[in-house]
């Protein structure tokens, strides 16, 4: 029981680093419409330079923290009005095509800045200890992990429910015609939905490089993933994605733990019974735009 208590713990924060990664691209995917395959890229990027700021520049955990995603965010709001927006009435196989080019792009920069070694961020300080929890030791930093997925998912489902600003984005969704006859300026309100969309990628980066490590085409396998949490929960669902990236992380854990060779195809299974069963994901919804 000792056994399994810990590899449910380890599966939960595996879970909530998931989390982090991707409701970035769910938060863009379900206001945009947009699917951002160089979202993995936006995650990488913030990596790389919390690894720079971290061991070259103020080797500071926490100030890489606060300032990698910010730089995430500039290139994001970049991509959004020199690339995207140009093509927003011209269907999603353009932006798909567009971001996943866009990706090749920035791998190869990234390579020749950084090169191709594999890299890693040290655990910060306070929580590079660990903590003896339900007869077993566990280390802070992945039940930190926990805690930080649980707020954001909170901060993002307030936003999204509480707020006039959500209330505006839901309305946009539905009728954006609506909401520019109202007053609001929605290509502003969806400028700042990808630059959000884009720190939170740069979260994302920053959080998981102690635990992932930083290593060539990181970008690509932590698209798959959370491609999968995405269509598992429900496209564009902030609480599916919630809700998906816990199973997933719970099952690859455990399926590392019981046959390692089979834990990706575990992963994918449960996304084939899941889209069998329900097609729109667990939590998801159909949109209509006009």
């Amino acid at each position: 029981m000792d056994v399994i208590a810990a590899q449910l713990v380890n599966g939960v924060s595996y879970g909530m680093l998931l989390f982090v990664i991707t409701c970035g691209l769910s938060l863009v995917f379900g206001i945009l419409g947009v699917l951002n395959l160089a979202h993995g890229s936006l995650y990488m990027i913030g990596a790389y330079v919390a690894y720079t700021m971290t061991s070259q520049w103020f080797e500071n955990f926490w100030f890489a923290l606060i300032v990698a995603p910010l730089v995430v965010a500039v290139l994001s709001l970049a991509i959004e009005l020199i690339l995207l927006r140009p093509t927003y009435h011209l269907g999603h196989l353009s932006q798909v095509l567009l971001t996943f080019g866009l990706a090749y792009v920035i791998h190869d920069v990234t390579s020749m800045i950084w090169g191709s070694d594999v890299l890693s961020i040290p655990l910060p300080p306070p929580l590079s200890e660990t903590l003896h929890l339900w007869n077993q030791d566990f280390p802070a930093y992945r039940l930190f992990v926990v805690a930080a997925g649980v707020v954001l998912a909170f901060c993002l489902w307030f936003v999204q429910e509480k707020t006039r600003w959500g209330a505006i984005i839901r309305a946009g969704l539905s009728d954006k015609e609506m909401i520019n006859a109202l007053g609001v300026n929605i290509k502003l309100v969806f400028t700042a939905v990808f630059l959000a969309g884009g720190y939170l990628a740069g979260v994302g980066g920053v959080i998981a490089s102690p635990i992932l490590g930083l290593y060539p085409s990181m970008e690509f396998q932590t698209l798959i993933l959370a491609l999968v949490v995405l269509v598992v929960g429900g496209l564009g669902s902030i609480a599916g994605t919630f809700v998906a990236s816990l199973v997933v992380g719970i099952v690859e854990t455990f399926g590392r733990f019981l046959v390692p060779e089979l834990s990706l195809f575990l992963v994918f299974g449960l996304m084939v019974v899941i889209l069998i069963c329900k097609p729109d994901g667990l939590l998801g919804k159909q949109v209509v735009r006009h």
